[in-house]
């Protein structure tokens, strides 16, 4: 690994970007010169090979353009990544001496696909970032990690790109943010970076989602950067022009995940002790409730009566989601807990019913 991708991986926050894909030699060299003069930027990236979901949509120009990422890197020294998806690609890709592959959701998705790329990249000593895979399926994101790790890398990293959801939403992509902090709890030393590009899917959202994943504590960011965004053959509402980038990456506060201070951290260990309380007296009265739950399952069995009550649950979330709305707390969230505390007292009540 040169010095160059290694002062990249070891400085944070880690900053890549460049165009969704490279369309043109004179479009990567002139967004590549632009992005190059933004110190913070470590790794220019341009999607040589687009997988799309659609046919007849760009689908990239290929290996031709991999000469043109080598003609940038020559011209601005700034390092390059691009998505691979095949043996071939690994191939290809470190012939023209591409310093780092990623690989993408719908790759992720499939496990014989990645194990392609890590067969290909055995004892190969190049560092490989992982995207999530586009179904908000945590275990294929971790079986991923895990085929490439098994090759013997000691530079990995994660992208969170969010995952499709069913249903109209602000994102192109859901950013399901537990998904990617179970992630960082399982690999604490393993680097995550935040692509809001494709969480977003329109620059209007860019900062929003940038300052949340700085604040959850990612590593870094990929953001799609382009010289002529609008004119982009692909994903043009989500890029920004290189000096829009540079003004974003200046507007982000960075935040660090621990203080010197020991004011501060008695201050916020008082604070962590009431939230610990706190969780201990959720989980009592949950145990409670489900005492309940219990003693109505043995109710309804012996009378007969069938578990679900439509208009009595009815009743339970509109009551619930009025107080919540008088507490100020969200009703997307007070939403999916009270189902899951629903849920949770039908398979009690369940067991009963159906315990002979």
């Amino acid at each position: 690994m040169n010095e160059s991708v290694s002062r990249f991986w070891n400085n944070r926050p880690m900053i890549i970007s460049g165009p969704c894909s490279a369309e043109t030699a004179q479009q990567v060299m002139d967004t590549a010169i632009e992005i190059a003069k933004n110190p913070q930027v470590g790794l220019f990236r341009a999607g040589i090979w687009k997988p799309r979901t659609k046919p007849g949509m760009f689908e990239g120009v290929g290996a031709p353009a991999l000469a043109w990422l080598k003609d940038a890197k020559a011209a601005t020294g700034i390092p390059t990544t691009i998505e691979v998806a095949t043996a071939a690609h690994v191939e290809l890709a470190l012939k023209h001496e591409v310093d780092v592959l990623w690989i993408g959701a719908r790759t992720t998705t499939n496990p014989f696909s990645v194990q392609e790329i890590a067969s290909a990249l055995d004892g190969i000593d190049v560092p490989v970032l992982i995207k999530n895979p586009i179904n908000p399926d945590i275990e294929l994101w971790v079986g991923a990690l895990e085929r490439i790790e098994k090759t013997g890398k000691s530079h990995l990293g994660l992208v969170h790109r969010g995952f499709t959801e069913f249903g109209n939403t602000i994102y192109r992509n859901a950013p399901m943010w537990q998904l990617p902090i179970e992630m960082k709890r399982r690999y604490p030393n393993i680097p995550l970076i935040c692509d809001p590009s494709h969480i977003s899917g329109n620059r209007q959202l860019l900062q929003s989602v940038a300052q949340t994943s700085i604040d959850l504590d990612f590593s870094g960011l990929m953001i799609e950067s382009h010289i002529t965004p609008d004119e982009a053959w692909s994903d043009a509402a989500q890029q920004i022009t290189p000096a829009q980038l540079s003004t974003m990456l200046l507007q982000l506060i960075w935040r660090s995940a621990k203080s010197e201070s020991e004011h501060l951290h008695e201050s916020l260990d008082i604070l962590r002790t009431k939230i610990d309380e706190y969780d201990n007296q959720l989980i009592e009265l949950l145990a409670e409730r489900m005492k309940m739950a219990d003693q109505i399952g043995a109710f309804k069995k012996e009378n007969n009566i069938t578990i679900l009550q439509s208009e009595r649950w009815n009743q339970i979330l509109d009551k619930i989601l009025a107080k919540a709305n008088q507490l100020g707390l969200s009703e997307t969230f007070v939403r999916k807990y009270i189902e899951a505390v629903h849920l949770e007292s039908i398979n009690h009540q369940n067991k009963i019913m159906n315990n002979s």
